[in-house]
């Protein structure tokens, strides 16, 4: 992977950031969606479109079923684990 450019973006109180114009055009437009990968030093935006279908099916599964586990049953159940890992 190669460096092309470094553009300082400022986060709102929302959290949220504008990609420059300039990097508008890599491959998205309105209303796509894109993944955000997190690591324990660094984030990265890149569009779905870009990504092996293994993990937009993945990222795709976690919308749909986040519907069933964001209940507060789920909830109790990882607090009880979560009480029982000790974290």
């Amino acid at each position: 992977m190669t460096l092309i450019d470094v553009k300082s973006v400022t986060v709102s109180k929302k959290g949220q950031i504008t990609i420059p114009s300039a990097y508008r055009n890599c491959g998205m437009k309105i209303g796509d969606r894109a993944a955000v990968f997190v690591y324990d030093d660094h984030i990265e935006i890149r569009p779905l479109s870009f990504i092996e279908e293994g993990l937009s099916c993945a990222i795709a599964s976690q919308e749909s079923l986040s519907k069933e586990w964001d209940t507060p049953e789920e909830d109790a159940a990882w607090d009880h684990l979560k009480d029982y890992l000790g974290k």
